[in-house]
């Protein structure tokens, strides 16, 4: 968050109902089949992380900026965790505030208690990871692929958790059956989503990887790839050749070259075509081309 001074109004608001509130304030969800949730301070050295984060790498940069609008605003949105002991928590959502709380020198964080067992716990911090707009394209996939294996759900399914319609998780899930480099290379935004969608039409692995290094060196666009995939693979479109004539010159030329070269210092030249040619008078400066003007004038070709 770049802004200190924005929504400074939300901050204050949370920190006031947070003093304000008692230790076991209970919030009911409007869903009926919700479970109850409290909204309490907790030590931060009470928390431990969730074993089920999808979320491979965190920002460092990002972190800090977080941790900074924290330390001016205060955290806005609490975390949510599961009491797993007395005075031990774990969180199932929220392990990237949590950890800019720690950079910001908080010792304690507000956030919601849930009961949830393992499998819930892990379908609610996939959820709410893959709603992040900060989360690359792999991370989705490989988090709506651990919802299905491990949630035992279909896409169908899947589909209205994740707020996604078939088509794009099936989208998703595809870019896992990309070799590792280019898995990594997205990973890292070096290709987009449009870039792999045209790489997964090449069947070959060998060919997706030269051609992601290749998109990669010369910064092609994804129509580019897509242009450069329909043509099987071939990067240097091929030049238009140009017609190829005989390479002997007649003998008028060469004369017209041999007269015209001892009274004109400049380079002359015959090029032929197909049908006809060009005769061309090569001059350095206006001084070489008034030369030759009085050439023309001495034999009387003005």
């Amino acid at each position: 968050m770049s802004s200190k001074n924005n929504n400074k109004g939300l901050g204050r608001g949370l920190d006031a109902l947070l003093s304000n509130a008692s230790q076991e304030t209970v919030v009911r969800h409007e869903a009926p089949s919700s479970p109850l949730t409290s909204i309490r301070e907790i030590e931060l050295s009470q928390i431990v992380p969730n074993p089920y984060q999808p979320r491979s790498a965190f920002d460092r940069e990002k972190l800090q900026e977080l941790a900074e609008s924290i330390r001016q605003l205060g955290v806005i949105q609490p975390i949510t965790v599961k009491k797993v002991s007395v005075g031990r928590y774990q969180i199932i959502s929220g392990e990237r505030r949590f950890r800019a709380c720690e950079l910001a020198g908080l010792k304690a964080v507000p956030a919601y208690v849930k009961d949830a067992g393992e499998e819930s716990m892990l379908e609610m911090a996939l959820v709410e990871n893959i709603q992040r707009e900060d989360l690359d394209a792999i991370d989705i996939a490989i988090s709506f692929q651990r919802l299905i294996d491990e949630c035992h759900l279909t896409q169908e399914g899947l589909s209205p958790r994740v707020g996604k319609n078939r088509a794009t998780i099936a989208n998703y899930l595809r870019l896992l059956k990309l070799p590792p480099e280019i898995q990594m290379a997205i990973k890292e935004g070096k290709l987009t989503m449009g870039h792999a969608k045209a790489l997964l039409s090449v069947e070959n692995t060998d060919l997706q990887a030269k051609l992601a290094e290749k998109i990669v060196e010369e910064g092609l666009s994804v129509r580019e790839t897509e242009a450069l995939v329909q043509k099987g693979g071939d990067a240097s479109p091929k030049k238009k050749e140009k017609d190829v004539v005989d390479v002997h010159v007649p003998d008028a030329a060469k004369s017209v070259e041999q007269i015209l070269g001892k009274w004109f210092s400049g380079k002359v030249s015959v090029k032929p075509k197909k049908k006809g040619g060009e005769l061309v008078l090569h001059y350095r400066d206006e001084k070489q081309l008034s030369e030759l003007l009085n050439a023309l004038k001495e034999h009387n070709l003005q």
